[in-house]
């Protein structure tokens, strides 16, 4: 990957996403998310329109979730103009495609801001939903306050492909 790809990758996290950052408790650290984004090992698919702009891009990685062996979606990010037309669920269908390819693979997983409800739905057409890991409301001293976490974790179970 390139560094002005690289670079475009980021600032299109910042535009579609930063805000949700900015509002977690996690925030927003460009530096940190950059060099996540430089993870041995993380894959990614990028778009670019007709004039070769980015549009959109997945990065994905197979790894270890409580000692499960998943497809972690650690970004998916597409640019108003080509949001609702197609592209996200093919981008996501790529993503179980691989999964279903890579054994002992069996599940998509990925996180999603809980404030993001328009992702968190599309997730939902897909078959996504919360995992066991995902991290539930928590109860605050004294019982009568819960505080819900920032995120969720969504799952999908993947058929096995065959050949033949």
């Amino acid at each position: 990957m390139t560094d002005p790809d690289l670079t475009s990758c980021l600032d299109m996290i910042d535009l579609t996403s930063g805000q949700d950052y900015r509002n977690s408790s996690m925030g927003w650290n460009r530096d940190a998310k950059l060099a996540e984004m430089k993870s041995p090992g993380l894959r990614y698919i990028l778009v670019r329109d007709g004039v070769g702009a980015m549009a959109a891009f997945t990065s994905f990685m197979p790894t270890y979730e409580e000692g499960q062996p998943v497809l972690y979606c650690y970004e998916i990010h597409l640019l108003d103009r080509v949001r609702k037309s197609g592209l996200g669920r093919l981008l996501m269908g790529y993503l179980c495609n691989i999964a279903a390819t890579l054994p002992p693979i069996t599940k998509v997983m990925l996180t999603c801001f809980a404030s993001n409800e328009g992702a968190r739905a599309f997730y939902e057409q897909m078959g996504f939903v919360t995992d066991d890991i995902s991290p539930r409301p928590r109860v605050l001293r004294g019982g009568r306050e819960t505080r819900a976490p920032d995120y969720v974790i969504l799952s999908k179970v993947v058929d096995r492909l065959t050949s033949g």
